[in-house]
């Protein structure tokens, strides 16, 4: 089974220059979920709330210790996961582009 969810949109902080220290700035995540689907499902809500709640809290530095650390969080609350994808997106870093990282990862 696969879960698509798809421009998650919020604010928070990340980023290593002085201001994404201090300033909420747009992120969105896209994020696919293959699983095992056997008489238990995975609640995408309840994968929504975890990741905000991470990269709201966490402030992190950079994009790929977001990805890692959502990898962990994700895996360990919902331990049903075979593979994951994760992207996140700045979308109003640069004035002329979005700046994205991404990655799988495999249990």
């Amino acid at each position: 089974m696969k879960i698509y969810i798809e421009d998650l949109k919020f604010q928070c902080i990340i980023g290593i220059l002085d201001f994404e220290r201090t300033t909420l700035q747009d992120v969105t995540l896209n994020i696919t979920i293959n699983y095992e689907h056997e008489e238990q499902f995975i609640n995408y809500a309840d994968v929504v709330n975890s990741v905000k709640f991470t990269m709201i809290e966490k402030k992190f530095l950079l994009i790929e210790d977001a990805l890692d650390e959502l990898s962990k969080t994700l895996q360990k609350e919902f331990s049903r996961i075979n593979t994951l994808y994760l992207k996140i997106t700045k979308p109003s870093i640069l004035p002329d582009c979005k700046v994205s990282v991404s990655n799988t990862y495999n249990f």
